[in-house]
């Protein structure tokens, strides 16, 4: 089953980022709520280093909400624990789960229904596959489910946030991918060249051949015989062969006529 819908966009975000700077303690608190249950904003990082949400990360009365906001930005629904962690609402679960289907999908393309049952705690086929269809339909993964087999097959999911801590790997592992891009593409020019002076060996070759019958057909017709060669070789080197004795008689020896006598020889020959 396949859906297409409308992309999640980024920009809902701004809005927010821009009340943030005037949001301080319990109006910071209630701009984390409203993001967290608006339906299109699933990226978080940028308000996380915004200095008035920072600061709760400090206050004893409102650190749970800077974590949970956390927990949105890099976390899945199984790592949510009710002691530590505000009540959710029914909007804030739903997204929570999509994010954790973008973060399993991110490490495996085949998502068996099974392993989503247990990352999401849902114990209900029908809800799962509710789910599949509203994270497809959001936009949040590309993909299609396959009801028969019981898994969710992907082909492209959103982006989520990245710790700070996490960039050196990814630039290690980008800048690793650029240098075997740059070998793949030195050993491509290399082939190319390879191939190039190949072609034009061949090239030169089959001028010379073709300079060749030419010659050999101009010297037959001044010769009063008329032939044609084909591209191959096989007539050419029959040629060849032919045209190496060309010119040339057999000489065979004679005996002469004349009568033997003192002096002469029986065996004497003459050639002619």
């Amino acid at each position: 089953m396949e859906v297409d819908s409308p992309p999640v966009t980024t920009s809902a975000l701004q809005q927010f980022i821009v009340l943030s700077k005037a949001s301080k303690g319990l109006a910071a608190v209630e701009l984390i709520k409203q993001v967290l249950n608006h339906p299109q904003i699933y990226v978080f990082g940028e308000l996380l280093r915004q200095p008035n949400i920072k600061e709760l990360a400090d206050s004893e009365d409102h650190r749970k909400y800077y974590e949970l906001l956390e927990l949105f930005a890099y976390g899945n629904y199984c790592d949510y624990n009710e002691t530590k962690y505000p009540p959710l609402t029914q909007q804030m679960i739903t997204k929570l789960r999509h994010l954790t289907v973008v973060n399993l999908a991110s490490k495996n393309k085949i998502l068996s229904y099974d392993k989503l049952n247990e990352e999401l705690g849902i114990d209900n086929l029908r809800e799962l596959e509710n789910l599949i269809i509203d994270v497809i339909y959001s936009n949040i993964i590309k993909g299609k489910m396959d009801q028969e087999n019981g898994w969710l097959e992907i082909s492209s999911t959103i982006s989520r946030d990245i710790k700070e801590e996490q960039l050196e790997t990814i630039i290690t592992v980008l800048s690793d991918w650029c240098s075997n891009c740059e070998n793949v593409i030195a050993d491509i020019e290399s082939q190319i060249i390879k191939a190039n002076s190949t072609k034009s060996a061949h090239s030169k070759e089959k001028q010379e051949l073709e300079a060749q019958i030419s010659s050999i057909e101009m010297h037959l017709k001044n010769s009063g015989q008329d032939i044609e060669f084909s591209q191959d070789n096989s007539d050419m080197n029959l040629f060849m062969s032919q045209a190496s004795n060309v010119g040339k008689t057999k000489r065979t020896p004679r005996r002469s006529n004349k009568p033997s006598g003192p002096g002469t020889s029986r065996d004497s020959r003459s050639f002619d």
